[in-house]
């Protein structure tokens, strides 16, 4: 029996979402106290906004105010018009989408409503599989709300703080990074404790029909998992493309051909370009890390409901994945305050330690909780499901599989941080081939990517090791979970970047002097670094996510063993190791499509309008913005498909078996070409940084902007674009989203699967 009681349990964990919320709103109420306008605030006005050591050079505050709220206005206007357009598209699919779920599962026992016997708990009935049916579409539109609910609510917290943040960048640094991260831990903890409390509800509501069937029950919960990823997909790669499209479009006019800076306000594609980084860098990286954290929880919550947890219904055993997310809630609160409350930055190179001392102090910390967790909520011993057979386990193992998890994730990110910051030699290498040309600093930056894939993939098969060893597939399940307990600060960190890209632009539209400008960039140059840091969290923890969703479909799918000697597994495998590239090839020929329309459009209005160089008139920024949406969302259904339809094809044609391969297949390729792609990328954009920044001495013999090397280090970035934000971090999602689709759909596929090598 567990220390804690269940009447205590289904107190705790609504009781840590709602604690998570709360702290989110207090977040927001204090980014709101920052005014943007005259209207806004009180007489006061301008000395409350600017202290008197900062007044800006001959310029009026009031005016520049103004020029940002207008600016701020138009980008907030453009992502909530592309999210609105692109949720039409995604409702449809949720319609389409769920009524396949409804067919699929329902046919498996011809539509019957019998209870029949259970499939693990041997001797007991069960409920029928209509039920399973419906419930799984139930829970799929769920996981799909919350998932869209997450990624919306991150653009909206982000488009109504860059531009808060440009202004305290006039008080000093200290100040405006005080405001774009509170706005970051502001989505964190919403998506955070929304995921929680949905899932939590959702189990509660389903127990009033399913009652002591916690088999059927927890099966039927994994369609949670299910829709979080299917629009988490849709809007990485949705995302993805119209931020790239505009950013390719933006730098290779912009700055190679007409070299004029970054987010100057002549450039045509410069709100798209600000548009894209709420669209795709936030709510496409919103959702992505909700439909991680549902598919755990999810994977988890299966394997333990055919484990003695769920045979013998010990509800708050059952519910150590739901605890440790709510003790992971109450770490990155206190971690939170370390940041924004407790050490105060004074100065640019205060920045990026603050944002890695955030992830070695929620890891710290949770690695603590973690234990009470393990301790309170797991009896000394019980038995696991292990492939037919039952594994003997103590609590203390499961602490190790969790604490290996997180820990795997830090070594993770720090190895991320190490390639891709550029106060490191890597970057700092990247940068130096820039003497010789665009062609030297690619060979140099894809060199960095593959590298960069070791560390992390050597964690990922420790973490694999012990937490299998330990506890089977429940423990790789709960290692998944581990690497995203701290998901509330990760987000914090990861949506700190974009914001602090669009104040950057904001400073540079609005006309703001050089030296908030400079502030501005050195906050953009660690949010690179930290974007990075999520972009590896994201794929560190989809490898652990779909291998125990793997493991979780093997068992459902009645499999004894996977032989990749057998023809049908074998196929399998070679297919599933082709998807990852035959997916890049999809998204990355859709941003170089997009960005060729983007950057004749740019040209055009160059050529075209009087008066355009001189900054006389406005460029037409709307008709931009239209070629980016109408791009994206015409480009995300290809990508979209493929990953969708295979699961389905595979298993009703060729059956378990080979479907089985297939997963394991895109499991193997898909993590290395994600985490190559990402930092490759991310080193990029950072050795651009480098030389523009010029503090090294280093960097200003390659320097200054508009040199040749700068020239190359440009096209270096505009290379790397749709490979970090747009293909690297959309293939984690497929691995995932494969896994769990194969999940829900396998007691079709076992029942009615393999049906062509029935004629064969």
């Amino acid at each position: 029996m567990s220390a804690l009681s269940e009447g205590l349990t289904q107190i705790l964990i609504p009781l840590a979402s709602l604690v998570g919320i709360g702290f989110a709103l207090l977040q927001w109420f204090l980014v709101s106290r920052v005014k943007l306008s005259s209207q806004d605030s009180s007489n006061g006005y301008k000395q409350k906004l600017i202290e008197s050591d900062e007044e800006e050079e001959g310029i009026n505050n009031l005016e520049i105010s103004i020029k940002c709220t207008e600016i701020q206005h138009a980008i907030s206007l453009g992502a909530t018009s592309f999210l609105f357009t692109e949720y039409k598209y995604l409702g449809i699919f949720m319609c389409v989408f769920g009524a396949i779920i409804f067919l699929f599962l329902g046919s498996v026992k011809g539509f019957s409503t019998k209870s029949e016997p259970c499939t693990y708990s041997q001797g007991n009935t069960c409920k029928p599989a209509l039920a399973n049916a419906i419930f799984s579409t139930i829970a799929f539109l769920l996981g799909a709300l919350t998932s869209v609910l997450s990624g919306y609510l991150g653009m909206k917290i982000a488009t109504y703080a860059n531009a808060r943040t440009t202004l305290e960048a006039r008080k000093g640094v200290g100040k405006a990074f005080i405001t774009a991260f509170r706005s970051g831990a502001v989505m964190g903890f919403l998506l955070a404790a929304n995921g929680l409390l949905v899932l939590y509800v959702s189990i509660n509501l389903f127990k009033l029909y399913y009652g002591d069937d916690w088999e059927g029950l927890y099966e039927s919960i994994t369609g949670y998992g299910l829709g979080g990823s299917s629009m988490a997909l849709f809007g990485r790669v949705g995302g993805g493309i119209y931020t790239k499209a505009a950013d390719v479009g933006a730098d290779l006019v912009g700055k190679v051909e007409r070299n004029i800076p970054e987010d100057d306000p002549r450039n045509p594609a410069v709100i798209a370009d600000n548009v894209g980084d709420n669209v795709g860098d936030i709510a496409g990286m919103g959702s992505d890390l909700f439909g991680s954290y549902a598919e755990s929880s999810c994977a988890a919550l299966f394997v333990a409901s055919i484990s003695s947890f769920g045979i013998s219904h010990e509800f708050t055993a059952m519910s150590y994945p739901l605890l440790i997310s709510s003790m992971g809630i109450v770490v990155c609160l206190i971690t939170t305050l370390f940041a924004t409350d407790l050490f105060e930055i004074k100065k640019v190179s205060d920045i990026e330690p603050s944002l890695k001392r955030q992830l070695l102090i929620s890891t710290v910390l949770m690695t603590a909780g973690i234990a009470v967790i393990s301790f309170f909520a797991l009896p000394s011993e019980f038995t696991l499901f292990n492939f037919g057979t039952e594994k003997e386990v103590k609590n203390w193992h499961l602490f190790f599989c969790v604490a290996i998890g997180l820990w795997a994730g830090l070594i993770i990110g720090y190895t991320t941080e190490y390639y891709t910051s550029n106060a490191y030699s890597p970057v700092q290498d990247v940068a130096d081939a820039c003497r010789t040309g665009a062609a030297t600093n690619v060979i140099f930056g894809l060199a960095l990517g593959y590298k960069s894939v070791i560390i992390p993939i050597f964690a990922i098969a420790i973490a694999i090791y012990v937490s299998f060893s330990l506890a089977a597939m429940y423990g790789i399940a709960v290692a998944a979970l581990g690497m995203l307990s701290t998901i509330a600060t990760g987000l914090a960190i990861d949506a700190y970047g974009p914001i602090s890209d669009n104040a950057g632009g904001i400073a540079e539209m609005a006309g703001m002097s050089h030296k908030i400008r400079e502030r501005t960039d050195a906050l953009d140059a660690a949010g690179n670094t930290t974007a990075a840091i999520g972009k590896g969290f994201a794929i560190g923890s989809a490898a652990l996510v779909s291998l125990a969703l793997f493991g979780a479909y093997v068992s459902r799918a009645g499999i004894k063993t996977v032989d990749v000697l057998t023809p049908k597994a074998f196929i399998g495998l070679i297919v599933g190791a082709m998807l990852p590239y035959w997916f890049s090839a999809m998204t990355m020929k859709s941003v170089g499509s997009a960005a060729l329309k983007m950057v004749e459009e740019v040209r055009r209005q160059f050529n075209t309008i009087p008066g355009l160089m001189e900054g006389r008139v406005k460029p037409d920024y709307a008709n931009c913005v239209k070629i980016s949406t109408d791009a994206s969302l015409r480009e995300m259904i290809p990508p979209g498909a493929l990953v969708l339809l295979t699961p389905l094809i595979v298993g009703t044609l060729f059956g378990v078996e080979t479907l089985a391969g297939v997963l394991a297949g895109a499991l193997v390729s898909g993590v290395q070409v994600a985490i190559s792609a990402s930092n490759t990328g991310g080193a990029w954009d950072n050795a651009k940084k480098y030389i523009e920044a010029g503090v090294s001495e280093h960097a200003k013999s390659l320097g200054p902007k508009g040199s040749e090397c700068h020239k190359a280090a440009v096209i270096g970035d505009t290379i790397g674009d749709p490979l970090k934000d747009t293909s690297g971090p959309s293939l984690n999602i497929l691995i995932k989203l494969m896994a769990v689709e194969s999940l829900v759909f396998a007691p079709f596929f076992a029942a009615h699967g393999g049906f062509l090598f029935k004629f064969i």
